[in-house]
């Protein structure tokens, strides 16, 4: 199978390595030359999009593609991807579509659970214009003859990107919102159902993939610092903290994502149903530990 990703991000990375014996190909955009770079000496058919002129050899590597992965961000212009697609000038043959979003697009629902049933009441531009891309992505896909697939994403976690890494470089915060929890999912995961779901012939539609126990951030905070053996940050009360206009958001919105289709992908299981599994297996690899070590020994 040939792939073409549209943002070959961490997430898009993580599933190039965990399970490139999937594809044939892979091919896929990034907005620097040097990313592009790195990305061919591992292997993969990097292009660059950017806003100049589009290369023949990225539109081929698109009209060739098996299945297409997008995960680029729309901005206010929209959805650079599908503005590409859209205006005709490359003809898709792919038969897969799957696209990256977020939870973010479910809005408040004062705790409650939801799933991939529940009513989109956002009011975050951002959220509305993911929102906005996926009912695009699945009418392109449509329109193709391809399935159509959202992976509404929650916060993404895993090497280099995660609490322990946080707390050693003491970058970690911990804001208090009563009653506030959100759920998250380990890249290692998000990559096995993608995984799982282009193997899947059946798969289609929206799936959400999170973590089995939506928690507050302040335990997730002091369960790591525990694996540290570090002293968790001071609580910070989210009414009084300064935040930027971005991270406020997130705490507006309060939810719990429930996962239950997700698990009926064939073959598919989480590896880290919760953040207590994925933070031990990250600690054990060494995250966090190298920069707390070195942060002790000049610690008076």
């Amino acid at each position: 199978m040939r792939l073409f990703i549209f943002g070959v991000g961490y997430t898009a990375q993580a599933l190039i390595e965990a399970h490139r014996p999937l594809f044939s190909r892979i091919g896929g955009t990034v907005r620097t030359d040097d990313k592009a770079r790195a990305l061919r000496g591992r292997g993969v058919a990097a292009h660059v999009l950017n806003g100049t002129a589009v290369s023949d050899s990225l539109l081929r590597d698109i009209s060739d593609a098996d299945a297409i992965l997008a995960g680029i961000p729309p901005g206010e212009a929209g959805d650079p991807a599908l503005s590409l697609l859209l205006s005709g000038g490359v003809e898709m043959h792919a038969r897969w579509v799957g696209y990256l979003s977020t939870v973010g697009v479910y809005g408040d629902h004062g705790g409650a659970w939801v799933d991939e049933m529940s009513p989109a009441v956002t009011r975050v531009p951002r959220s509305l214009r993911r929102l906005a891309a996926e009912e695009s992505w699945r009418a392109l896909a449509a329109a193709a003859g391809a399935r159509g697939l959202v992976f509404r994403l929650p916060g993404i976690y895993g090497p280099g990107r995660n609490t322990l890494r946080d707390l050693a470089t003491g970058t970690a915060r911990n804001i208090v919102k009563d009653g506030q929890v959100f759920n998250r999912a380990h890249v290692a995961d998000i990559a096995a159902a993608i995984a799982a779901a282009i193997r899947d012939e059946t798969a289609d539609g929206i799936y959400n993939v999170a973590d089995d126990e939506p928690a507050a951030q302040g335990e997730v905070v002091a369960f790591a610092a525990g694996l540290l053996g570090v002293t968790p940050p001071a609580p910070v009360d989210f009414a009084t903290a300064e935040l930027s206009d971005m991270v406020r958001s997130f705490h507006l919105e309060n939810k719990r994502v429930a996962n239950a289709r997700l698990k009926t992908l064939p073959g598919f299981r989480l590896t880290y149903p919760t953040y207590r599994e994925g933070l031990a297996a990250l600690h054990a690899q060494g995250e966090g530990r190298t920069a707390t070590a070195a942060l002790s020994r000049i610690t008076p």
